[in-house]
């Protein structure tokens, strides 16, 4: 049976375990399980869901008008199919950002367009700026004295160039489709036993050192900071700074640049920089490296909350208890979001769906939760949980503090 058959079996109370032998099987609603299969594979309306969300709505950056628009067009089509207690629950939240254009040109040596997308919450170039490519090595905060005086007008590198592996962790990512077997290897985590992860202190590393050079790119009066993407094949990934509170500093414009063109510019810088290996037979100096880049972005300051989208199917009276199904509606700004996660949201939407369409009467009350300010950093739940259920103490510990 589909997962989602499954879940929506074991929410009308049809229970489906395997019996140890010596045990007396539990009673099993066939009628129900039949009616729930017959509704999901027949009268199925999660693709249109899916669609309307990727294809009419598309990115749904928290903060943003798209991501208020679709938390009205799921509350409404909630309501429509009988769910109960509708409403758009708030929180704070801080200034959404969407952007209406970016163009990313090479000018010299030649001219072409580049595959760049800008990084979320940066701000826009108002109106088209050009200069020179530079790459900079920097690891820590210190080696940004390095660069003292150099970064004015320049359009900043700051990774290295990625070899193309067709074999690589990156590229079977992103070409690999599931089995069985291997999403319930994803299910699978291993505890630590021994500190907390090592990724947190380097997470808050990469953090400090990426605030400094934020201030050191701004001060001297640089255009952009480009960085690449952590995919092949012309695929351009990026997120953002995370900066919803409008005190936050945002820098200067930053992009994320598909690795083909990115280390197509690398090898330009390393020629000129003389650091190449590669000889064309050219007399004289070579024409610089020179970006165009024009980025029409926005915060939206007007509304500080956002919304999480929230609806039920009541249980049974007195009961108390809650079942939550819950995915996350808002997405990233590179793509429309369908497996990030209109995905799952249509699956939880359709799990109501055929609930109410065969008139279930749960036990417990099944709520359906639709958050928003995951991807900037789990906002919505963790308020919804704050206002609901409890609050988790922060930590006091300065060394816990620094992790």
């Amino acid at each position: 049976t589909p997962p989602i058959l499954r879940t929506l079996i074991l929410c009308a109370g049809a229970t489906l375990v395997s019996i140890p032998q010596g045990r007396a099987e539990e009673p099993v609603d066939l009628d129900m399980v039949t009616r729930i299969r017959d509704e999901g594979f027949r009268r199925s309306q999660v693709m249109d869901t899916a669609r309307y969300l990727t294809d009419e709505i598309g990115p749904r950056i928290t903060g943003t008008p798209a991501l208020k628009r679709a938390n009205e067009w799921t509350l409404a089509r909630l309501q429509e199919w009988g769910l109960e207690n509708g409403h758009l629950e708030s929180y704070d939240f801080g200034r959404g950002w969407s952007f209406e254009r970016c163009s990313v040109h090479l000018i010299s040596p030649r001219t072409t367009p580049l595959l760049a997308l800008p990084a979320a919450w940066t701000p826009g170039t108002d109106g088209p700026v050009r200069g020179e490519a530079m790459r900079i090595e920097v690891e820590k905060v210190e080696d940004l004295e390095s660069y003292e005086g150099q970064l004015g007008g320049k359009i900043v590198f700051i990774d290295d160039a990625r070899p193309y592996d067709p074999k690589g962790d990156l590229n079977r990512q992103t070409f690999q489709r599931h089995d069985e077997s291997s999403l319930a290897n994803l299910a699978e985590y291993a505890i630590p036993e021994d500190g907390p992860p090592q990724w947190r202190k380097e997470y808050r590393e990469r953090w400090e050192l990426r605030q400094a050079l934020n201030a050191r790119l701004v001060e001297e009066g640089a255009l952009a900071l480009v960085e690449i993407s952590s995919r092949d094949n012309g695929i351009v990934r990026v997120t953002g700074m995370s900066a919803p509170d409008p005190e936050d500093p945002v820098g200067v414009t930053g992009l994320g640049m598909a690795a083909e063109h990115y280390n197509w510019i690398l090898r330009l810088l390393e020629t000129r920089n003389g650091s190449s290996d590669a000889s064309d037979g050219e007399t004289g100096d070579p024409d610089p490296v020179v970006l165009e880049i024009d980025v029409d972005a926005f915060f939206h300051e007007d509304d500080p909350k956002a919304y999480n989208t929230i609806a039920e199917i009541p249980g049974i009276p007195g009961n108390g208890e809650v079942v939550i199904a819950g995915a996350h509606l808002d997405a990233w700004h590179a793509g429309t979001g369908a497996t990030d996660n209109a995905s799952g949201v249509s699956v939880v939407m359709e799990a109501a769906r055929i609930l109410k369409a065969l008139d279930v009467k749960p036990r417990r009350t099944i709520r359906i939760a639709l958050w928003t300010g995951e991807e900037a950093g789990y906002y919505g739940s963790r308020a919804y949980v704050e206002e609901h259920y409890a609050e988790r103490p922060e930590h006091t510990d300065p060394e816990q503090l620094k992790l």
